[in-house]
């Protein structure tokens, strides 16, 4: 990883971890850098404007204060075609045409050369990935997991028969090339998987969900993760 990029990703870092912070050897270990390099990004991020603090003794570490503003970092061209790639090659997922217009205000804001370095990379990337589902149920799927309300769909089980759900969303998953919304399903009073690529109609209702938790769907396989990273989640090897 370049320097600049690693100032960006410890920015980021620095930004996640809150009023708690992050000691220098989290870090370190994190970008696979020594203490003393860690230290010397720290330093460079404050003279370049970022708001870091610090606090000693056990228990402390690094943090940037709460409410300010960061200077901008701009992404690297491969930086730039790896988000462009991503949303590209799975147009099916969720909150995937809102990820699609966060990466179009990233690449406004490029400078020239870089926007063209872009360019011209990202044209040396293909993707054949087609959307199974429509745009209006995909929405109505984003809008009743984001505020947590019941939603009301009509699905087509794989031995063919249709029937007319309410369901209370708990996540979304991807497994062998497929989108599932797994929620509690009122009609069978249970936790169940429904294929996205199944709903045939969905609609947002104003029942706000009564608080079903990941919890309750079960242990994940053990290659499966969220799409966030996180500081206190062990490195792997």
């Amino acid at each position: 990883m370049k320097r600049a990029e690693r100032l960006h990703a410890l920015s980021e870092l620095l930004r996640r971890s809150g009023a708690r912070g992050v000691s220098a050897e989290r870090l370190a270990g994190e970008f696979e850098v020594s203490v003393r390099t860690v230290k010397r990004d720290l330093d460079a991020l404050e003279s370049s404007g970022a708001p870091v603090w610090s606090r000693p003794g056990p228990g402390g570490g690094y943090g940037l204060a709460a409410g300010a503003s960061l200077p901008p970092v701009s992404l690297s061209p491969a930086q730039a075609v790896a988000l462009m790639a991503a949303v590209s090659a799975a147009p099916d997922a969720p909150y995937a045409d809102l990820a699609a217009a966060g990466i179009r205000k990233i690449l406004d804001v490029l400078d020239r050369k870089t926007r063209a370095r872009a360019d011209d990379l990202a044209g040396r990337v293909w993707v054949n990935a087609t959307p199974l589902s429509s745009r209006a149920i995909r929405s109505a799927l984003e809008e009743a997991m984001s505020e947590q309300r019941v939603i009301r769909m009509r699905y087509t089980s794989g031995d063919g028969s249709t029937t007319i759900r309410d369901v209370e969303p708990v996540l979304f998953a991807s497994t062998n090339g497929q989108w599932y919304l797994v929620g509690w399903c009122r009609l069978r009073d249970a936790m169940r998987w429904f294929m996205v690529s199944r709903i045939e109609r969905a609609s947002v209702t104003k029942t706000a969900c009564s608080g079903h938790t990941i919890h309750e769907v079960g242990e994940p396989p053990a290659n499966a993760r969220p799409v966030h990273g996180s500081l206190d989640q062990p490195r792997s090897t």
